[in-house]
């Protein structure tokens, strides 16, 4: 009697895992990610966790600048002059920077591009 629970209690275990889907790597369709291509894959997620926290960071420093800097002062333009908060003056420079930033990487990235190969047709 006890051996027939026991070919019972296995014939129990072994079913659910014949259902289950065989591991990523014993299936033959399934692409296979190379060494160099884990370890590329990890580089760049570390990179733009590092840039997310330098912008975090940068954006902290402009806050911090910004509420330092409450007080009023006298504008002096090409043709005219006015009185603006400075808190405002650098809020503006700091987006000034930024866009200006973003124009001037993408002009070099542009500019140092691969070339394109002729097409063929």
């Amino acid at each position: 009697m006890s051996g027939s629970t026991l070919s019972s209690r296995v014939s129990e275990t072994a079913a659910p895992a014949a259902t289950q889907d065989p591991p990523i790597a014993s299936r033959p369709d399934a692409p296979v990610e190379t060494r160099g291509a884990r370890w590329q894959r990890k580089a760049r997620r570390g990179r733009l966790r590092l840039v997310g926290l330098l912008g975090v960071a940068l954006l902290i420093c402009v806050v911090a600048l910004v509420l330092a800097n409450t007080g009023h002062v006298r504008l002096h333009w090409l043709l005219g002059s006015g009185t603006a908060s400075l808190a405002w003056i650098v809020l503006l420079s700091a987006v000034l920077g930024w866009l200006l930033g973003l124009v001037s990487a993408s002009v070099v990235r542009w500019r140092t591009r691969a070339p394109r190969r002729p097409s063929t047709s």
